[in-house]
C-alpha cells in the first residue's frame, strides 16, 4: 500500500489506483493510510476511516447472511445519513447492487423503483417511515430495515454489528454493477440506468492523470454533499470526495442557512451544487458578512449559470467556479467549463457547456443518419468513454436506442462543437423540462393532469423561470360544459405525483396545436414564453 508523504501531501492527494478499483476498495485504502482520521461527518457523529472500513465490511457479511447472492438488488429511500455510505460501501464488497430512490418522489413512484429493480431488502431513513407498508409489502421484498430509530422494523446498527467485520476473501470484478439510478425514460416509466465499478471510478482516475487544479484534492479537504443521494448529483459527488480521501460532511437535504454555516464554520474547500441552489445561498441574510476563506471551488451543474449570479457569487465566495455536463448514463461530468472560462464580464465560452474530460470522446451527428457533423453544424450531442453505463435494467431495446455497437451514447440534447472543442448545447430533442436539478418528463405529468374529470387534452412544456432555470406549465382544454379552476387541477396533480413535477400554472386553451399527423406540437405552445431568451435552455 502506497504512504503518502509530507510533499506529496503539499501538492494534493495521490491515489494508488492499483488499489482502488471498485468501490468497496475505497474505504479499505484510506482506513490503511489514514484511518483515524475523519471520513464521515453527520449532524455531530463523526466516523473514521477505520470505522467506515469495519460497518462496511459488516455490512457485506450481514448481506451475505441473509442468504443474498453477487449481482442481487438492495433498496434504500430517504434522505441522505452517514448510513448511507457505510450501507454503499458494504453493498459493493458483497458484490450487490445499491438502488437507492430519490426521496422527493410519491411514495408510489419509489414503489416503482424498487418493485422494478428487484430489490430484496429495503433500508429506509426516517423520512419515509410513514410509508413503510408502501415498501415492505412489494413482492420479492424480503425484508425492510430502519436506518434510524422511530419505527418497529430492525435497526440498521443492530443488523449491522451482529455481523463480522472481518473482510470477505472475494469481491467483484471491476465490471460488475455497482449502483442502479433510476432516471424517467421519455414516456415517464422509471429505467434503471447500471453503472459498475469500471463506469464510476476509471472517470476519476483519468481525470487524475491530467493537470487540471479544480480536481485536485488536497489531504485537509473537506467536502460538502447536500444533493439527494437518489440523484447523480448527490451520490456521485459524493463518491468523489471518498475517493479522493476527502472529510465528507452530509446534510440531509438542502438548507441554505445551514450550507452557510457548513462553509464558514466546518472548512468546506470544494462543494457540488446547482445554480439555484447558489441563488438561494446569496439570497441568505448577512451572507456577505460571511468567512469562506477555506473555499477553493464550486463545481454546479444542471444548468449554465446566469452571468449576473456568477458575478455576484464570485464576489461573495471568492472561489473558482466549474460548470459539469453530463447525464446519469454517464456517470454525471463528462465535459466541464474550467474557472479559467468564467468570466465575471462575459465571454463566447461562458455559454458553453465546456470541454470533453479527460478519456472522453464528444461528437455531434445528424439526428437521423447519425453521420458526424462538421465544426459549428447543430446536431445531436453523442459521447464515448469508460463512463458510459453497462445498460438499462432489463430494457435491452432501451439500451440499443441510447448505445451504439461503437460505444457513442445519445444524449438527446441537440448542441454543436466550436473550432476549439467546446461543447455548445443549443436545444433539446428530448421534451425533458430540467427545473432546479430535476428532469422532468412531459407524458407523466400529463398522464397525471389527464385523469382529472374536467380535463379533456392537456399538453406540458417547459417556461422560463428565474429561481428554478424552468418551471412546469401545463395547457388544458376544458371538457365541455365544466369550468376547473387552475388551483384545483393543481391540486388533484400533487395527490399523484412529485411536487417537483406538478405545474407551477396552466393555461386554458381551446384547442391544443397540432401538425398534420395529428401530433401536438409542444413547441407551440413553448416559443412565446422564450422570445428574446438567446438559449431555449434557461
Amino acid at each position: 500500500m502506497a504512504v503518502t508523504t509530507e510533499q506529496e501531501m503539499q501538492e494534493g492527494c495521490r491515489i494508488d489506483f492499483d488499489a482502488v478499483r471498485r468501490l468497496g476498495d475505497i474505504p479499505t485504502y484510506h482506513a490503511a493510510r489514514t484511518p483515524d482520521k475523519v471520513a464521515t461527518r453527520f449532524e455531530g457523529r463523526e466516523t473514521s476511516w477505520a470505522e467506515l472500513e469495519e460497518r462496511a465490511n459488516r455490512v457485506a457479511n450481514a448481506l451475505v447472511a441473509e442468504g443474498l447472492e453477487q449481482g442481487e438488488r438492495i433498496g434504500f429511500a430517504g434522505k441522505a445519513l452517514d448510513g448511507f455510505f457505510e450501507l454503499m460501501f458494504g453493498v459493493a464488497k458483497a458484490g450487490m447492487v445499491l438502488v437507492p430512490a430519490q426521496w422527493r418522489l410519491a411514495a408510489a413512484e419509489i414503489a416503482q423503483v424498487l418493485e422494478d429493480g428487484e430489490a430484496k431488502l429495503v433500508f429506509l431513513a426516517a423520512d419515509q417511515f410513514e410509508r413503510i407498508d408502501s415498501f415492505c409489502q412489494l413482492p420479492g421484498v424480503r425484508k425492510c430495515i430502519a436506518m434510524e430509530e422511530g419505527s418497529e422494523l430492525p435497526p440498521f446498527a443492530r443488523w449491522r454489528d451482529a455481523a463480522p467485520a472481518t473482510p470477505r476473501d472475494t469481491g467483484p470484478s471491476p465490471r460488475e454493477v455497482a449502483i442502479q439510478l433510476y432516471t424517467s425514460g421519455t414516456t415517464g416509466k422509471p429505467k434503471g440506468v447500471m453503472l459498475s465499478h469500471d463506469n464510476i471510478l476509471s472517470g476519476r482516475r483519468e481525470g487524475m492523470k491530467h493537470s487540471m487544479p479544480w480536481n485536485e484534492w488536497r489531504e485537509e479537504d473537506v467536502n460538502l454533499v447536500a444533493l439527494p443521494l437518489g440523484h447523480i448529483g448527490g451520490i456521485g459527488w459524493g463518491i468523489v470526495g471518498y475517493f479522493n480521501g476527502a472529510t465528507t460532511i452530509l446534510h440531509r437535504d438542502f438548507k441554505p442557512d445551514a450550507v452557510l454555516d457548513a462553509m464558514e464554520q466546518e472548512g468546506i474547500s470544494k462543494m457540488f451544487l446547482v445554480p439555484t441552489a447558489i441563488q438561494m445561498l446569496l439570497l441568505e441574510p448577512e451572507v456577505r458578512e460571511r468567512n469562506f476563506e477555506t473555499l477553493r471551488h464550486i463545481l454546479y451543474g444542471a444548468s449554465p449559470i446566469a452571468l449576473d449570479l456568477l458575478r455576484e457569487a464570485t464576489e461573495v465566495f471568492g472561489c473558482g467556479f466549474c460548470q459539469q455536463y453530463g447525464m446519469t448514463e454517464t456517470c454525471g461530468t463528462v465535459v466541464y467549463l474550467p474557472p479559467e472560462d468564467h468570466d465575471p464580464a462575459g465571454n463566447e465560452r461562458m455559454r458553453s457547456a465546456g470541454l470533453p474530460m479527460p478519456g472522453v470522446e464528444i461528437r455531434v451527428v445528424h439526428p437521423h443518419e447519425r453521420t458526424e457533423l462538421p465544426v459549428r453544424a447543430v446536431g445531436e450531442v453523442e459521447t464515448r468513454s469508460v463512463a458510459n453505463m453497462v445498460g438499462y435494467w432489463n430494457r435491452p431495446d432501451a439500451t440499443a436506442e441510447t448505445v451504439d455497437n461503437e460505444g457513442w451514447l445519445r444524449t438527446g440534447d441537440a448542441g454543436y462543437l466550436d473550432e476549439d472543442g467546446y461543447l455548445f448545447i443549443h436545444d433539446r430533442f428530448k421534451d425533458m423540462i430540467c427545473s432546479g436539478a430535476e428532469n422532468v418528463y412531459p407524458a407523466e405529468v400529463e398522464s397525471a393532469i389527464y385523469s382529472h374529470p374536467d380535463v379533456q387534452e392537456v399538453a406540458v412544456f417547459g417556461v422560463p423561470d428565474p429561481k428554478w432555470g424552468e418551471a412546469i406549465k401545463a395547457a388544458v382544454v376544458r371538457r365541455p360544459d365544466t369550468d376547473p379552476l387552475e388551483s384545483e387541477i393543481i391540486a388533484f396533480a400533487k395527490k399523484r405525483i412529485a411536487g417537483f413535477k406538478v405545474p407551477k400554472s396552466i393555461d386554458f386553451v381551446d384547442a391544443l396545436p397540432r401538425n398534420p399527423s395529428g401530433k401536438v406540437l409542444r413547441r407551440a405552445l413553448r416559443d412565446p414564453y422564450w422570445e428574446g431568451k438567446d438559449r431555449d435552455i434557461n
